[in-house]
């Protein structure tokens, strides 16, 4: 008997015996917080805000949580987040079993700061895509949490989505995965447009069956161009002087459109500069692929609006860190590419906050790190999207901004009615005529005229 016992707890202990289920709740869909029912319909066009990344405003010194959700409880904005990484945990490391914790968190830091709250429904679990279920479990490495669920999972990841509503009644705006993240077609070298559509299609059905009052958009492509003078593999329906699209984008793009069961917003992301990290003519010209792109997806989509999940002024390095420009010069290049994307119709679209874990100093970053109880105050990236978004949020009509003719090379202007912002392209100090006012700016300084 003594023997037996040993047998039965050295089979209890052994690893493939363990509960994977540990820590998770079968519940994923009770609603998390008030109110349980949902708000009035926002409407599909949200406006200009943030994607909340790795290290965010939810966690760190009580003093610089509060400071970062009063900043933005002044300003509202939309802010985005994503159902697996970039802050959130595995969010059902076993089949029925849940856990929203780190979501949980991050949703109610949104709410708490009034800001519109967007969820990015990437990326899939574990058992997905063919690796081990279980709360340990998890691969978070970037080749694992790039996949894409096997197609025989497609339905498993709908009704994920589906739980995410259901515990999230208040949020109204999903997002269908992200960049084509595991959609790549090795043998035929192209997207595999048709399997993303395929999931696409099966989460836009699960969502709406929640609740059609839902705004569900994609297909969230990298819009990739390639150089000016490059033909092969590239296309002729948006070219410019920042280069031209890439074919594969084009293709995959076209198929989704015609293809999709829904959608109530497009979105997409990108960068100005090219796959070879080429700002063409400069910095400040390349941001015009923004207003070429987004008006090819308008020509193809009629009256959706138009999102960018993500959009890049400043190549990034070998560590995907984008720091070298000065902050001065990174807001005007920024302010320009949000000019640019304005100009060609997006009514939405998302910063990528680069927020540090911790110390003083925070290239791009919208407040300082929270890690201590001095952070969480605004930095300059701050204060140009959440004005833009003040003054240039959804419904704006733009008006005609007069330049004096010599001053046009040295700065872009956008403006609405009441509002002009004004760009100084250059590295030095110029005086300029803008809307009938002369006036100084110092190097790369950004401007607003008030009419």
């Amino acid at each position: 008997m003594a023997a037996l016992a040993l047998v039965l707890t050295v089979i209890g202990t052994l690893p493939d015996n363990k509960d994977l289920s540990s820590g998770t709740t079968p519940d994923g869909d009770k609603v998390h917080g008030t109110p349980a029912d949902p708000p009035e319909q926002q409407g599909p066009a949200v406006g200009w805000g943030f994607t909340h990344n790795q290290h965010s405003a939810d966690e760190g010194s009580k003093a610089a949580v509060e400071r970062a959700k009063k900043l933005l409880g002044e300003t509202p904005m939309p802010q985005n987040q994503a159902i697996m990484g970039w802050g959130a945990d595995n969010p059902e490391p076993v089949k029925g079993g849940y856990d929203f914790e780190a979501m949980d968190r991050r949703i109610d830091f949104i709410r708490a700061s009034g800001g519109t709250p967007v969820v990015t429904l990437c990326c899939a679990p574990d058992w997905m895509k063919g690796g081990k279920p279980g709360v340990d479990n998890t691969d978070w490495s970037q080749s694992n949490l790039e996949k894409a669920p096997d197609p025989d999972h497609y339905q498993d990841f709908a009704n994920l989505a589906a739980t995410v509503a259901k515990r999230y009644p208040y949020v109204r705006h999903f997002i269908v995965w992200n960049e084509f993240k595991g959609f790549w077609n090795d043998s035929e070298s192209r997207w595999d447009y048709e399997g993303y559509t395929k999931l696409y299609n099966l989460v836009y059905k699960a969502l709406k069956k929640i609740d059609k009052d839902i705004d569900v958009g994609g297909p969230y492509l990298v819009m990739d161009s390639l150089d000016p003078k490059r033909t092969e593999g590239t296309s002729d329906a948006v070219t410019g002087p920042w280069g031209r699209m890439d074919q594969r984008i084009v293709d995959a793009f076209e198929y989704w459109n015609e293809h999709k069961t829904g959608a109530d917003f497009v979105v997409v992301d990108g960068s100005s500069y090219t796959n070879d990290d080429e700002m063409l003519p400069d910095e400040f010209a390349a941001t015009d692929k923004f207003t070429a792109v987004s008006r090819w997806i308008e020509e193809r989509t009629g009256d959706l609006p138009l999102w960018w999940a993500e959009y890049y002024v400043e190549p990034a390095d070998s560590k995907d860190e984008r720091d070298d420009w000065s902050e001065p010069h990174r807001v005007a290049v920024q302010a320009a590419g949000m000019m640019a994307l304005a100009r060609g119709g997006t009514t939405s679209a998302f910063y990528w906050n680069p927020e540090d874990e911790k110390g003083t100093s925070c290239p791009g970053c919208l407040w300082r790190p929270t890690d201590r109880s001095s952070g969480g105050g605004p930095l300059p990236m701050y204060d140009l999207v959440s004005r833009f978004n003040e003054e240039f949020g959804p419904g704006t009509t733009f008006r005609k901004v007069s330049v004096a003719a010599d001053d046009r090379p040295n700065v872009r202007v956008l403006g609405d009615d009441k509002a002009v912002l004004v760009v100084n392209t250059l590295n030095r100090s110029i005086s300029a005529k803008v809307d009938g006012k002369r006036f100084e700016m110092q190097g790369y300084e950004v401007k607003w005229l008030k009419r």
